[in-house]
């Protein structure tokens, strides 16, 4: 055993166990054959319509992680070992709006165009990414979208076409991860895949959840299978009273920061431990939802009462969870006292360049941004009017609001505040001088179209709750991106300089 401290962090790791392959397996890429009989795919396996045996709940010959569980029930296998290459079959697969056209056209070349999807209940479509904008090839990309689940019968396809006021459009929802947690669709021990690297998200739920590109979700749409290389897992301990003045995003940010962008490439992040337990699922979705960056395959916490008191009133579809074995094989085990951290930041250009945001206090920013699956939650905004509220005071910098979902909108407008006399985060945001709240979609996260809400169309300083701040990824090339807690965003805009959150709460 090796055993590495640090002020962050105690690291564990299981050198027997580390020799094991890291190498990346890329699904769906280009081999060259000297002959080929045909160019489109004229027959697959279908899967299975029947409920999956649960094989691998019961007794295994080894001792295996979640993760593994999952994968080894999805491939009807008793067990299965990281490194091994399965075929599994897939439960939800959820696209975007950028990426329908690709799918469907690869889609249509490779199973035909009269070919159906395989399971019409099992594909979830939801424009998010470039909505609210006036480029034309933006509308044609949900155009495109609409006009394939019309043809196929999806069921599941949050629509949006009167772009001028979205509460006219009932079906709309707005940023996918976030939507799919909300309509039901994350659901314990099940398999997700979703054409949007943070689908990871839906980790928090218990189930395997990541980030697959348009051909594989292409061969997914027609086979609800997928040839998967199943991952070895990662165990992050997070123990300790979690103050009052942190939240998830500064727990994922310390991670990446001591692990590196590159430290869990194509590897499970399980979180565990009594601060884990601790958290909602909206806190427990933002942890899971950043794993990606640090490389890893999927982020995943244990189902628990708090999984199923969120999911009482929004799915009525049966769900069996999977726990780690005790003695399963991890990677490494880290572990962090929660209870000594301090408020983070990233740093331009990398989530892994971490900071304590009192150090930063100097560094002076033209706007705030506080939205996206990462930082537009309906417990994010609470937490951001909660600081607005403290401080008493305006803002100091444009400070910019995208809700991530309908209901969220809605939640900010209706749910009163704790501690603040009845007031509604609207009117605490409407008091601190922000931005009214935006039509929920990504908006700036992704950059888009110029003509985005909340983009970076100059070279300026922004605190953002988004996930990445790599350069250009909120427009401007030359920007500079402050990744940050909500807490930190909101306290950062009442200065009109990195803060810390503490010098209000």
């Amino acid at each position: 055993m090796a055993f590495i401290s640090s002020p962050f962090i105690t690291c564990k790791k299981d050198l027997s166990f580390s020799a094991l392959s890291s190498q990346s397996f890329t699904i769906g890429q280009r081999q060259t054959c000297k002959k080929t009989s045909s160019k489109k795919i004229v027959s697959v396996v279908s899967s299975q319509k029947n409920k999956r045996n649960p094989s691998a709940t019961g007794s295994t010959k080894i001792p295996m992680t979640a993760t593994e569980k999952i994968l080894a029930r999805a491939a009807e296998k008793c067990e299965v070992k990281p490194g091994e290459n399965a075929w599994t079959n897939v439960d939800v697969l959820m696209i975007n709006d950028i990426t329908c056209p690709g799918i469907t056209g690869i889609f249509k070349k490779q199973f035909g165009n009269t070919a159906k999807v395989w399971d019409r209940e099992k594909v979830v479509v939801i424009p998010d990414h470039y909505i609210f904008t006036n480029d034309e090839r933006a509308h044609r990309n949900v155009d495109i979208a609409r006009d394939f689940c019309v043809e196929q019968d999806i069921k599941y396809f949050y629509d949006i076409q009167d772009r001028s006021n979205f509460r006219a459009n009932p079906d709309y929802k707005g940023v996918c991860h976030v939507a799919l947690a909300q309509e039901g669709h994350c659901r314990p021990g099940e398999v997700l895949f979703g054409t949007d690297s943070h689908t990871t998200s839906a980790g928090a739920f218990g189930q395997f959840a990541t980030g697959v590109g348009n051909t594989d979700a292409a061969f997914i749409l027609g086979t609800g299978k997928i040839l998967l290389k199943v991952p070895p897992t990662l165990r992050f301990i997070l123990d300790g009273e979690m103050p009052s003045y942190l939240l998830a995003k500064d727990l994922i940010l310390n991670i990446i920061g001591e692990i590196s962008m590159s430290g869990a490439t194509y590897k499970t992040m399980e979180f565990v431990g009594t601060t884990t337990e601790s958290l909602s699922m909206e806190e427990r979705m933002t942890l899971c939802n950043m794993v990606v960056e640090a490389g890893g395959k999927n982020g995943i916490v244990a189902a628990d009462r708090t999984t199923y008191k969120y999911l009482e009133d929004k799915t009525s579809s049966p769900y069996e969870p999977v726990f780690s074995d005790e003695n399963a094989r991890f990677l490494a085990q880290y572990r962090f006292d929660v209870s000594k951290m301090e408020p983070l930041i990233a740093k331009p250009h990398s989530p892994d360049n971490r900071a304590l945001a009192r150090k930063c206090n100097n560094v002076k920013i033209d706007r705030v941004y506080i939205g996206s699956c990462t930082g537009g939650k309906t417990e994010d905004f609470m937490a951001a009017a909660k600081v607005f509220l403290a401080g008493g005071k305006t803002v100091k910098v444009p400070t910019f609001l995208v809700p991530a979902t309908q209901k969220v909108w809605m939640d900010l407008y209706t749910l009163e505040v704790p501690g603040s006399g009845g007031k509604t985060c609207s009117k605490i945001f409407e008091e601190a001088g922000c931005d009214p709240p935006a039509s929920p979609s990504c908006a700036a996260c992704m950059g888009g179209p110029r003509d985005t809400f909340g983009r970076l169309n100059e070279p300026q300083v922004c605190v953002s709750t988004t996930n990445r701040n790599f350069p250009g990824r909120m427009g401007h090339i030359e920007g500079q991106i402050y990744l940050a807690s909500p807490y930190t965003a909101a306290a950062s805009a009442l200065t009109g300089f990195v803060t810390d959150p503490r010098k209000f709460l």
